[in-house]
């Protein structure tokens, strides 16, 4: 059995959710896989892995809104990295109570699940847009946690729900938080693949706000991330950056991946596709520097080489990119 024993992957069949899964069987571990259920039982990107891993993979169907098959899910495990959301912004303005549902409520059931299986790590997956718009750069986990659209709330609740279950049970649970995560799989409804898209079979980039700021970390550091954090001793309620520390305005970003695919194609704002004003997180640049010193990680992958890979990814795949995707 490995040091982390059985390992409990929840959004398992998206696009971080895939990757851990992957890095995880690479390294010998045994994972059971949460996938959302759905009746054609399909499994995502989880279809993607190597056939010598599907050996390694428990996948089990279900949806973490429920508290009674969540604590079947999690009996046994000794190890949770919860990654299930909706991780949709633009959604979270028609639906706020589903993303509420999903991204707390699921949170507490998996929370619950793994208190009563008492595991011996639980990570937890937040993320960068509970900050809102920096305040001070870069950004270090003592920012003040603003939630700039229901999406960022819902996950400040379940941040919350964690670091108070690590402090009233003795739960023995990090949150990471990413910043803006990009790679191969990726839906198409996130900026990089929303670009890399445009720039290869269009003949323009349509983009929202062009001045705003992202610090991009390619999938493998963040997953490589999860994986120190679940492996580090104690640490319990702590939360840990997991991002470059280098912004980049979304017009530069486009214009980068435009030399990248060799079209250079113009890009254009289109105001559809604006956040409400109060609602638009202008700026984000992370300091991981407590995850370098106590984790021991250190993002290697470049953000020129991240989307090369990326581009060449989309690329091989043509235009029909799409896998039924399940964020929970």
């Amino acid at each position: 059995m490995s040091k982390l024993g059985l390992c409990l992957v929840t959004g398992a069949s998206g696009f971080i959710g895939s990757h851990l899964v992957e890095a995880l069987c690479h390294q010998g571990h045994a994972v059971r896989a949460l996938v959302h259920y759905n009746s054609r039982m399909r499994r995502g990107w989880l279809d993607d892995l190597d056939r010598a891993y599907q050996s390694q993979v428990e996948v089990v169907f279900g949806d973490v809104r429920d508290p009674d098959q969540m604590r079947a899910v999690t009996s046994g495990c000794q190890t949770i990295f919860h990654l299930a959301a909706l991780v949709g912004i633009p959604y979270s303005y028609v639906s706020p109570r589903q993303n509420v549902e999903t991204n707390a409520i699921g949170t507490l059931n998996i929370l619950e699940g793994a208190r009563a299986a008492a595991v011996s790590r639980y990570v937890h997956t937040s993320t960068s847009e509970v900050y809102g718009s920096a305040q001070y750069v870069p950004i270090d986990e003592d920012h003040p946690l603003v939630g700039q659209s229901p999406y960022a709330a819902s996950k400040i609740a379940g941040d919350q729900l964690t670091a108070s279950y690590a402090r009233s049970f003795e739960l023995p649970a990090v949150i990471v938080r990413p910043f803006n995560t990009f790679g191969p799989r990726q839906s198409r409804r996130a900026v990089v693949p929303t670009i890399i898209a445009q720039a290869l079979w269009s003949d323009r980039v349509r983009l929202g706000a062009l001045d705003t700021t992202r610090d991009f970390t390619f999938v493998c550091d963040t997953v490589a991330g999860f994986i120190a954090a679940a492996e580090s001793g104690g640490d319990t309620g702590r939360v840990f950056n997991l991002g470059n520390g280098r912004e980049i305005a979304v017009a530069d970003l486009a214009r980068l991946i435009g030399t990248l695919t060799g079209r250079n194609v113009p890009v254009a704002q289109e105001s559809k596709r604006i956040r409400p004003a109060a609602s638009e997180v202008d700026r984000l640049c992370s300091s991981s520097a407590r995850a370098r010193e106590d984790l021991g990680w250190t993002p290697s992958v470049s953000l020129k080489t991240g989307l090369s890979l990326t581009v060449d990814w989309f690329r091989e795949r043509g235009p029909d990119t799409t896998r039924d995707e399940f964020a929970v």
